[in-house]
């Protein structure tokens, strides 16, 4: 073997299967890529000092090298190789493959340890055409430390021959490499693991338009692969939620990172909210420009908030805005309208009698009246505006003010004509009405509280007059300051015991003996100041003291009866007035009866008035309430007969004991003869129907015997006694029983 064609030949076959086995790693492993060529170019060196030496060798001797010398050259190359035949009756194997295996010099001529060197286990034909043909075959076999070892093997054909063909194989060592790869593993399934488990997804890009993807962001959002464009990333973007998503992109702050929330298309087909923290990393001399983030699952979170968020500002019972939603876009609204000069309409509703309908329907179909009367404002809401319930049943809307002065009015004579059409089947009997205030902004106030209060005023000036509409005047300001004022002096009336019950006589036309006497409320200041009731009585009716005020009326006036009783003054009947707050009330029943029972006074000895627009307002609930004192055994009297629309079919309904006849048919009587034919034709009617009356307002005695001679029973007015308190009352006792 010529020295020149030996050295050229076996150094070209190492550099070629030292090239093989760099570019295989390469192909299977990438990652890796970078530690491989630096071992690659180490063994380069080597080759090259081979190459060089053999050169050098040539050209100064200029004679041949034998395999010995070549041998001897590559005994101490510090990588593996082994020469041998396919019959293996010659094998070679330099000192860095020996010590490996832990083989003495003269055992590594043996052909076992070729096949330990090739970790076969098996001689065959199949396995060594393997070692052969493979460029870079892999052998694993434990090595003199006792460690598995991993070589890649690479194989050149070096000399035909008749009986066996001679092979160099050189080794590449993968030990340390697959050390790596399994720490640098190991170290990627924790990251992953822990991204996993913190369901944390990673997405980066160096270019903006192609993204990487985390394991776990394409198991998040069910995404095909690691690789996704930028366009099929923004498709999974929520529509409403995409421009945000632009302008994230199109950031090229580096300085902070940012966060958005958006709704992503996930793996389960449906959109989840994440927040999306993202930064952008300038590019240098060494790496590319970078930008991504992290995503994570915020969607329990967001329902959270979004639950937190309806329970302050949605109203539970309508599921419309609530008071405080209100207070915080109006205020929005009223700050736009200062910045921007527009100007809105706010219009405050109560729903008329609705304590009395809830009263009378209960809570069920009261809140069932509520609902649907919120889901009939929300058919008027324009553009900006808003539809709430601030309390009970009141209510506010926000209307934009497009230079209509008459909007608020006839928006809400609409809303008035749809909620009527609400009484059919179990609400037929019930009239359904709404009165409305309504005031502008920002031009009635500093502030959206301070418009919506005036609203709330020009409602309440408006209170006696159901379904009204009445719009906001400053003067309207004084009158309700007023009124405030009052109800707080009357509520500590109240409780300072200042209201008194003072008594009118009622007079036995046939006997001029006193039968009974009405009850009539007085505020009495500490100063002796008397507050009438018609100054008092609507303010606690709007404020919903009247309560108050009626449970100590029918209390003290069943008390004051029994105490006269127990005196040994006659018996009479004690005549208490009833609010419509009252009358409608569920447990009107139970009120009674408990203060007769607190009183021990007898049932017959006490009796209920009821105007004629009380009794008549829902004819149906009324008789059923009626029905109920009178099992008690409490007598009915209707008041103020004959003024409103009243019907004497009505007499055939009504359970009463006892008609009123009001004062103005009374007052000239004398005079007009078509009062006396009403009232002679009433108290004909009333006796057929074995009901008593009674004439209100008599105040002289021709008066007196004109009702006496129709049929009159009873009677009450000035005549016979002004409303007393009882000490006085005492004395008009002394004097009657002595007639």
């Amino acid at each position: 073997m010529k020295s020149s064609g030996f050295n050229t030949l076996a150094a070209s076959l190492v550099i070629l299967a030292a090239t093989a086995v760099v570019a295989a790693y390469c192909f299977f492993y990438p990652s890796h890529a970078h530690e491989t060529i630096i071992i690659y170019i180490s063994t380069m060196v080597f080759m090259t000092i081979i190459l060089a030496l053999s050169s050098w060798i040539y050209k100064r001797h200029g004679s041949s090298v034998g395999a010995s010398e070549f041998i001897a050259i590559t005994e101490d190359l510090n990588t593996e190789m082994i020469i041998w035949s396919d019959d293996f009756s010659y094998v070679y194997m330099n000192k860095k493959l020996r010590d490996l295996l832990g083989i003495p010099k003269e055992e590594a001529s043996q052909r076992s340890a070729a096949w330990q060197a090739f970790g076969i286990s098996v001689p065959g034909i199949e396995e060594f055409e393997k070692v052969i043909n493979d460029p870079a075959y892999e052998s694993r076999f434990r090595n003199a430390a006792g460690t598995v070892t991993s070589i890649a093997w690479s194989t050149s054909l070096v000399k035909k021959r008749k009986k066996s063909n001679l092979y160099l194989s050189t080794g590449f060592n993968l030990t340390e490499l697959k050390k790596m790869r399994a720490n640098l593993a190991s170290a990627n399934d924790f990251f992953n693991s822990s991204m996993e488990l913190a369901e944390i997804g990673l997405i980066m890009s160096t270019d903006r338009k192609n993204y990487r993807a985390s394991s776990e962001m394409v198991r998040m959002l069910g995404l095909r692969g690691s690789s996704i464009t930028l366009s099929e990333f923004r498709s999974l973007i929520h529509p409403n939620d995409r421009v945000q998503f632009d302008s994230a992109i199109k950031s090229t702050d580096t300085s902070v990172v940012r966060s958005i929330e958006i709704r992503i298309k996930s793996a389960d087909g449906i959109y989840h909210w994440y927040s999306y923290r993202f930064k952008s990393i300038e590019g240098t001399d060494n790496t590319m420009p970078l930008f991504g983030g992290a995503i994570l699952d915020i969607t329990q979170e967001h329902e959270k908030d979004v639950l937190i968020e309806r329970l302050a500002y949605i109203d539970e019972v309508t599921e419309i805005a609530n008071r405080n939603k209100l207070l915080d876009t109006g205020q929005e609204i009223y700050d736009t309208c200062r910045l921007l000069g527009y100007s809105y309409w706010i219009i405050v509703l109560d729903i008329d009698r609705f304590h009395i309908i809830n009263d009378t329907c209960g809570y069920k179909k009261g809140n069932y009246i509520l609902r649907n009367f919120a889901h009939i404002l929300y058919k008027f809401v324009n553009p900006g505006g808003l539809a709430a319930r601030i309390s009970g049943d009141n209510f506010a809307l926000i209307l934009k003010d497009y230079g209509d002065n008459e909007l608020p009015a006839r928006t809400v004579r609409s809303i008035q004509d749809e909620f009527a059409k609400m009484a059919v089947d179990e609400l037929a009997a019930i009239s359904l009405n709404c009165s409305a205030g309504y005031s502008r902004m920002p031009a009635d106030g500093s502030s959206f509280l301070d418009v919506m209060e005036h609203a709330e005023f020009a409602l309440k000036s408006n209170s006696s007059n159901q379904g009204g509409i009445c719009a906001y005047e400053p003067s309207m300001h004084d009158s309700i300051i007023g009124d405030n004022e009052l109800e707080k002096a009357l509520a500590l009336a109240i409780d300072n015991n200042e209201l008194q019950l003072f008594y009118q006589p009622k007079i036995n036309l046939s006997t001029g003996k006193i039968m009974g006497v009405e009850a009539l409320i007085r505020w009495i200041k500490p100063d002796g100041t008397i507050v009438r009731p018609d100054a008092f009585v609507p303010i606690a009716e709007r404020s919903h003291l009247i309560g108050r005020i009626s449970e100590f009326v029918l209390n003290e006036g069943c008390r004051q009866n029994k105490l006269w009783q127990k005196m040994g003054y006659p018996n009479i009947v004690m005549s208490i007035n009833f609010t419509s707050m009252d009358f409608y009330q569920a447990d009107i029943k139970e009120k009674v009866l408990d203060a007769l029972a607190k009183s021990g006074l007898e049932p017959q000895w006490l009796e209920v008035e009821l105007t004629e627009s009380l009794a008549l307002n829902d004819i149906d609930y009324a008789v059923s309430q009626m029905n109920k004192l009178r099992e008690l055994g409490v007598k009915l009297a209707m008041d103020d007969f004959g003024t409103g629309y009243s019907s004497l079919s009505y007499l055939q309904i009504l359970p009463i004991t006892l008609l009123k006849l009001d004062r103005s048919f009374i007052t000239d009587i004398e005079h007009d003869n078509i009062a006396y034919e009403i009232v002679s034709a009433v108290i004909r009617i009333a006796k057929s129907k074995k009901i008593e009356t009674i004439a209100e307002g008599i105040e002289d005695n021709v008066q007196e015997s004109i009702l006496r001679m129709a049929g009159c029973d009873y009677g009450q007015g000035f005549l016979y006694g002004k409303p007393m308190p009882p000490e006085k009352l005492q004395e008009f006792f002394e004097q009657n029983i002595r007639k």
